[in-house]
C-alpha cells in the first residue's frame, strides 16, 4: 500500500535497469526503427541516400572527420548526462531514505 500512496520509492536497482535501458537499449532500438521507418517509406528513403552522395562526395576528409567526431562528442555528452540524472535520483533516493529511517 505504501508503494501505490507515493510513501515509499521504487528501489535503486529499477533506477539502475532503467538506466540500462536509456543507455544501451534505446540508442540500439532508435538506430533500427529508423532504418526500418526508410526502407518503410521510399521517398524519404531514396532522398536521404541521394543527398548522402552529393554531402559525402562534396565534403572534404577534414569536415566528415569534424562532423563524426563532433557526432561523437555529442552522443557521449547526452550519455553522460543521463549517467548524471539517474546518480541524482539514486543519491535523493539514498538522502530521503536516511532522513526518514533517522526519524
Amino acid at each position: 500500500m505504501d508503494f501505490l500512496t507515493f510513501k515509499a520509492f521504487i528501489s535503486p536497482i529499477m533506477l539502475i535497469l532503467f538506466y540500462y535501458l536509456g543507455a544501451i537499449v534505446m540508442p540500439i532500438l532508435v538506430w533500427f526503427f529508423s532504418r526500418w521507418l526508410m526502407k518503410k517509406m521510399v521517398l524519404p528513403e531514396e532522398m536521404y541516400q541521394q543527398s548522402k552522395k552529393v554531402v559525402w562526395s562534396n565534403v572534404r576528409s577534414k569536415y566528415k572527420f569534424l562532423f563524426l567526431f563532433l557526432f561523437t562528442t555529442i552522443f557521449l555528452f547526452m550519455e553522460l548526462l543521463w549517467r548524471m540524472m539517474f546518480e541524482f535520483l539514486i543519491a535523493y533516493m539514498q538522502i530521503w531514505e536516511a532522513l526518514v529511517c533517522t526519524t
